[in-house]
């Protein structure tokens, strides 16, 4: 029995899990999941099948917990510190490997990865050093193409240590672009608070590429709820937007100079713009998720915003069953009085702690 390796933010294996157990089996595959508490990732068990039938129909932009998730090939757990290389080599030449997935190889990329806890960071010099002979000897045995391809699969390898390691793969179409699924981005000195870079995050996962210079361009109008000190109000100055800023603290100076926010000292919960002519709201205050999915949501319905990116704080317990019930409500919502088409995607970013970053936008 193969299955997938989910990669999920530490201490949250339980939510990765129920989602994946909720998600397979509206899919008609019924496997089950294992978890260790602060491992940062799920196993889910089913048959090589039905596993590369999940690496194409379990959508990775509709995981709200998952980062990240491979298709084991191959699971090796006493790798010789004299050849390591060999060892992922006789692995992924075993007969049964070879017969399930033909049609994988040759992959057309290689990661090197690592959970994303204190030990897999302790793994990351040796994952570096690893990347070229790995590579060299997967393309030995035509696991690899000779030239980097992102029409093929990529192959991963998923360090648990430096003697074991999960060998799997992902589809190019159905994965995250980024090693272990985590954008590296770094807290400008200039920002009023580190929170700028949850928003920084979720433009960059919400919005595709190459759909920024259009829906993320100077000129803007654009509105934040809870906005002081200003982190996220940094983030819309620095693409160029004229901000709104509405919360009854107080904003950086830095910001203000800058001519694009207007401060409005006024309850966010209140607060709506005279001119229906505001592209963007985010909001990040520390309020009840079901109050703050509602304030969005008449926002959208009403007309006085095109797109919105919101935080949802979680509960201790059954974070999963919450969530998805928060944005059940919020779909129904929108289905019912909304104005037609939307996107809504949901999920709990690399810089986001006890909460998910929603983004919902009318088509």
């Amino acid at each position: 029995m193969t299955g997938i390796v989910a990669y999920c933010r530490p201490g949250f294996e339980n939510d990765c899990a129920a989602e994946l157990q909720d998600k397979t089996a509206a899919l008609g595959i019924y496997g089950y999941c294992q978890t260790k508490p602060q491992q940062g990732f799920v196993v889910y068990r089913c048959q090589s099948e039905e596993a590369e039938h999940l690496a194409k129909k379990l959508i990775l932009t509709e995981l709200i917990f998952t980062r990240q998730f491979i298709v084991i090939l191959a699971h090796v757990t006493e790798l010789p510190q004299e050849d390591r290389v060999s060892a992922v080599q006789v692995a992924l030449l075993d007969e049964d490997v070879q017969e399930a997935f033909a049609g994988v190889k040759p992959c057309g990329d290689i990661r090197v990865e690592t959970p994303d806890t204190n030990d897999g960071k302790e793994l990351s010099k040796f994952c570096r050093k690893f990347t070229v002979p790995l590579r060299q000897g997967l393309r030995k045995i035509d696991w690899l193409t000779a030239k980097e391809s992102d029409r093929r699969p990529t192959i991963h390898a998923f360090f648990l240590s430096n003697q074991e390691v999960y060998i799997g793969f992902s589809y190019s179409f159905n994965q995250s672009p980024w090693l272990m699924g985590i954008p590296r981005l770094r807290s400008p000195s200039d920002a009023p608070s580190r929170s700028t870079l949850k928003l920084d995050e979720a433009f960059q996962v919400f919005v595709p590429e190459h759909e920024r210079e259009e829906r993320i361009t100077s000129g803007m109008n654009a509105v934040d709820l809870g906005a002081a000190p200003g982190g996220w109000t940094y983030q819309l100055v620095r693409r160029g937007m004229m901000v709104q800023a509405v919360d009854n603290g107080p904003m950086a100076e830095s910001l203000m100079e800058t001519g694009q926010v207007k401060h409005i000292r006024e309850d966010g919960f209140k607060y709506r713009p005279k001119k229906k002519n505001v592209t963007w709201l985010v909001c990040d205050m520390v309020e009840k998720p079901a109050r703050v999915g509602e304030l969005m949501t008449s926002w959208l319905i009403d007309g006085d915003c095109k797109e919105a990116i919101f935080n949802l704080k979680l509960p201790m317990k059954r974070r999963y069953a919450a969530v998805a019930e928060y944005l059940e409500q919020i779909k129904q919502t929108l289905v019912e009085q909304g104005r037609g088409r939307f996107e809504l995607q949901a999920k709990q970013l690399y810089h986001d702690r006890e909460e998910i970053t929603v983004h919902i936008r009318w088509l």
